[in-house]
């Protein structure tokens, strides 16, 4: 869960999720969290792209972790992501 800061004190569900940029027909994506039906902006905590072979993966491993730590829940996708970098360490 993260604290919203706007005078309120609630917090909300975070998702940790793909996030896509780039140009047409060259996907590439930013790893952030997003909380579930809010406007806050999300912190980028990494970035990857699929059309390089290998793929190209950066992750912020300490701001991963402290978001996993505190109950965020990532998407399928990212959670593969995450695999394949501890599987390959």
């Amino acid at each position: 869960y993260r604290k919203i800061d706007k005078g309120v004190n609630y917090f909300m569900a975070v998702k940790i999720r793909l996030q896509r940029f780039g140009a047409h027909k060259n996907p590439q994506y930013r790893i952030v969290d997003a909380i579930l039906r809010a406007l806050v902006i999300p912190e980028v905590l990494g970035t990857y792209n699929p059309v390089a072979n290998p793929a190209i993966v950066n992750v912020n491993e300490e701001a991963t972790a402290k978001w996993l730590n505190n109950g965020a829940q990532p998407t399928q996708t990212v959670k593969n992501i995450l695999k394949s970098i501890k599987s390959t360490k």
